[in-house]
């Protein structure tokens, strides 16, 4: 009778929280209003500022646009271009006439404008004409560590505006001003006859911006296209960093506006950019565009702070109830990921809880049936490749083999057919070791060296072999048929191309807890990509079928761990040596461990 009255599903729970919430509706449609009034106020306030700043713009843009034809008129004078271009060719006289005309020119200007500070021409022999006759260079300053200077060169004839700055370069003058520059070029536009610069009174963009209306605090800066400061109201603060300006985000913007909030004010930037890099920025402070702003957000604070409270209260008992048993679920899922499979979830009254736990259940059970049935996989896996690779025998050396036997019969070599036979009916009875994987290092040596004596009695006087193995390790275990693949690999590939004999040197020392083996030969050698990749590509197998080093390396590995296995070092031409290291176990400790005598 109680199962129908219950809430079983997260579906219903989260619906009825719905319904409750539905009561708080009509509070935030309040707080929701109290935004949409603030935005609206906002707005208009930004798109007055945006006008301004447009305006603003466009008086600059003007102004400046002016001053490029100034310079563009000063640039085309002839008697400027003849002084440029001949100033080399032309009598000191006529030189001295025709700087006096430029100078009277450029003086014409400057009188007719109050907003230009200096007209300069800087020639590139050394030359130089301003609007005063005068005028003398300051001897401390070099003109090419001027940015101005520096600007015009990299532009080639573009006009470069610079930011407001101290103009340094005449002797005894210091004045605040903005500088334009373009570099003057011949006729055929290839090489730079000198730089115009024109200074503009820094006054005047001071005037033109100081005297804007945005509110009590609000304010019109201007940077460049480097961040750097042409006007500001308060730009003595701005240098002794008493003031700071969002000057990164400025730059990033190329129009539109951004909110700041520092010191509990918000300021909104409304940024436009000009045609020559400068970047003209208003700035205003939100809280002067409601005057009772405070009030409002008293009010509606206090209104949200009770919704908030009961809220909370709902989301605190619903989230509990909702999220308890995915909580216990995650903790059993913890514990398998620590690597208990034996956990189960119980069962819940939720349906979708109660599905879920039921899965879980199930998928941790498959989980714990698949990583059984992959550790026995891998078992018969690895014990089938490891049969494969012991009992792998190249038939190509055996018919070699079994054919010299032949062709020795029939040259009435009876000793070396006992010979070779003998050796091959003791090397298969070393290789089979009675199904054993582990066998004393002394039956390994038998092993290789039966061998070599086949292979030196193949290849008569092309190969020659030494054995240097301590015999201390004979009681020591390792797995067999390892040191075959290797001097397999050595004849094959180093001594049998190789002009004349070869020599095969087979070491073997106890190092601590580590034997190592080293067979070396003096055959053709390899270079060092080849020796990086052997152990991993096909590069590191041999032909006909025969048992890999690759494998060899892989079968160490997969039976003693990581840090055994085979290393390779080889030069072109004088050889190859591989080193093979396996740990020290005696046949007495594998006895007491495995239960078994090899």
């Amino acid at each position: 009778m109680k199962a129908p009255q219950r809430i079983k599903s997260i579906q219903s729970r989260i619906a009825s929280s719905f319904v409750m919430l539905v009561l708080f509706t009509a509070l935030l449609l309040i707080f929701i209003s109290y935004r949409l009034s603030e935005s609206a106020v906002r707005e208009t306030a930004e798109s007055y500022t945006s006008e301004l700043i447009n305006q603003v713009n466009a008086n600059i843009q003007t102004y400046i646009t002016g001053m490029k034809d100034i310079s563009l008129a000063a640039m085309n004078n002839p008697n400027v271009r003849e002084y440029l271009a001949s100033a080399d060719e032309l009598e000191p006289a006529q030189l001295a006439v025709l700087k006096a005309k430029i100078s009277d020119y450029f003086h014409s200007i400057r009188v007719s404008r109050k907003d230009i500070a200096s007209i300069n021409i800087f020639g590139a022999g050394g030359t130089f004409i301003s609007d005063r006759s005068n005028a003398e260079l300051n001897p401390y300053i070099g003109l090419s560590d001027q940015p101005w200077y520096r600007q015009a060169k990299e532009n080639q004839g573009q006009t470069v505006i610079s930011s407001s700055h101290v103009q340094p370069v005449i002797k005894g003058e210091y004045r605040w001003v903005v500088s334009l520059s373009r570099e003057l070029s011949g006729m055929d536009s290839t090489q730079g006859l000198g730089i115009l610069l024109i200074d503009l009174n820094f006054k005047v963009i001071n005037d033109m911006l100081s005297k804007l209306d945005l509110g009590n605090r609000g304010y019109v800066f201007v940077i460049d296209r480097e961040g750097r400061i042409v006007y500001h109201p308060q730009q003595q603060l701005l240098y002794s960093n008493l003031k700071t300006e969002r000057l990164d985000q400025v730059l990033q913007d190329k129009h539109g506006s951004f909110v700041v909030k520092e010191d509990g004010a918000s300021r909104i930037y409304s940024i436009k950019d000009t045609d020559f890099g400068w970047k003209i920025v208003g700035v205003f402070y939100e809280n002067e565009l409601v005057d009772n702003k405070k009030q409002m957000q008293l009010s509606f604070a206090v209104a949200g702070l009770l919704c908030l409270v009961v809220g909370v209260l709902f989301s605190v008992v619903l989230s509990r109830n909702l999220t308890r048993p995915i909580k216990k679920l995650q903790e059993k899922m913890m514990e398998v990921e620590k690597g208990n499979f034996d956990i189960r979830v119980p069962v819940g009254h939720s349906r979708e809880i109660s599905g879920l736990a039921r899965s879980f259940n199930v998928m941790v059970l498959k989980i714990k049936e698949l990583m059984y049935q992959i550790v026995v996989e891998q078992e018969i896996k690895r014990k089938s490749e490891l049969n494969a690779l012991q009992a792998q025998i190249n038939p190509h050396f055996l018919y070699n083999t079994l054919d010299s036997i032949i062709w020795m019969a029939e040259s009435k070599k009876h000793d070396e057919v006992i010979l070779m036979t003998s050796a091959l009916a003791r090397l298969f009875r070393a290789s089979l070791s009675k199904g054993r994987e582990m066998i004393p290092i002394a039956t390994e040596v038998e092993h290789i060296t039966n061998y070599l004596k086949i292979q030196q009695m193949r290849y008569q006087d092309k190969i020659t072999f030494a054995l240097d193995i301590d015999r201390g390790l004979y009681p020591y275990l390792t797995l067999k048929v390892l040191l075959q693949p290797l001097v397999e690999n050595a004849i094959y590939h180093g001594i049998k191309n190789k002009e004349g004999p070869g020599t095969i040197t087979i070491t073997g020392v106890r190092r601590d807890h580590r034997i190592e083996f080293q067979v070396t030969d003096d055959g053709i050698g390899m270079d060092q990509s080849k020796v990086e990749t052997l152990l991993t590509s096909k590069e590191g197998t041999r032909s006909r079928n025969s048992v890999g080093i690759a494998n060899v390396h892989q079968r160490i590995q997969l039976y003693f761990g990581t840090e055994y296995g085979l290393s390779y070092a080889s030069v072109p031409g004088s050889g190859t040596s591989v080193t093979l290291v396996i740990p020290a176990i005696h046949a007495d400790e594998w006895q007491r461990a495995e239960g078994d005598v090899p």
